[in-house]
């Protein structure tokens, strides 16, 4: 069975393009902004020689608590991406054109370079520092490849679950994927976390990455979600044998 254009999209066709760019530059904004943010309070207290400050386990759940509030609340306008490898998935699969694409990892980095700079500023005005903004980081020991494996298999699971949920429904229960989502990143923080910092997101990674100066291993939270991404999204078509949408159906932008 061929899918429709606004199937095929997950989101109302009275949705136009501005409103979809904004949806997604304020889901990722609030996303980067919270998880990057709840690290900082982690970090800042113990590089003073305090012994509180938020749990490992409080940062997972903040993580999963942003993004999964942000496909509640924005799904129903944009989709509920606010990862460009939630859109590199869609797009390689079919169910986005190239300008769209474009027009969703602008609107996802964008959104994640103002809330890390807004952090920045609030990090500057509280503490006179802002060397602890959040950006993900490898631990001892750990090297790109492993690293990338890892990024790669928790946003496998990621997508795969969003899939599961949205994926070419005629009425998407953004609620029930952002519940699905929420728990993933945050069981995915906890486990991976320690390793690589459980960025699943290459947003995530970028826009503190942009204000404070540190790009370190940055190809590693590209290379992997992109590629845990597409090939979620490539097993779930292959495993329900979805039907690619004819050429004049798919979106060109």
């Amino acid at each position: 069975m061929v899918l429709t254009h606004s199937h095929a999209q997950m989101s109302t066709p009275a949705n136009s393009r501005p409103r979809k760019f904004l949806a997604e530059f304020a889901g990722t904004f609030a996303v980067v902004l919270v998880s990057a943010g709840v690290v900082w309070t982690s970090v800042y207290p113990r590089s003073l020689g305090e012994n509180h400050g938020t749990t490992p386990l409080g940062v997972a759940i903040w993580y999963g608590v942003a993004y999964g509030s942000a496909i509640a609340a924005l799904g129903r306008i944009s989709g509920g991406h606010f990862n460009p490898a939630v859109t590199i998935a869609h797009w390689v699969t079919h169910r986005f054109g190239t300008f769209d694409t474009l027009l969703y990892a602008a609107a996802q980095l964008g959104g994640a370079a103002a809330g890390a700079y807004a952090l920045r500023y609030a990090v500057l005005a509280a503490s006179g520092t802002s060397a602890l903004l959040g950006p993900p980081g490898l631990a001892a020991g750990v090297t790109r490849g492993p690293a990338m494996l890892i990024e790669g298999s928790m946003t496998f699971v990621l997508v795969l679950a969003l899939w599961a949920t949205i994926a070419d429904r005629a009425r998407p229960r953004y609620w029930l994927a952002g519940l699905a989502a929420g728990i993933v990143i945050t069981l995915a923080v906890l486990a991976g976390g320690p390793f690589t910092g459980g960025a699943m997101n290459p947003a995530r990674a970028f826009g503190p990455a942009l204000a404070s100066h540190h790009w370190t291993y940055q190809g590693v939270y590209w290379i992997g979600p992109l590629a845990g991404g597409v090939a979620a999204a490539s097993l779930y078509d292959f495993l329900f044998h979805r039907a690619r949408p004819a050429e004049s159906e798919r979106t060109h932008g």
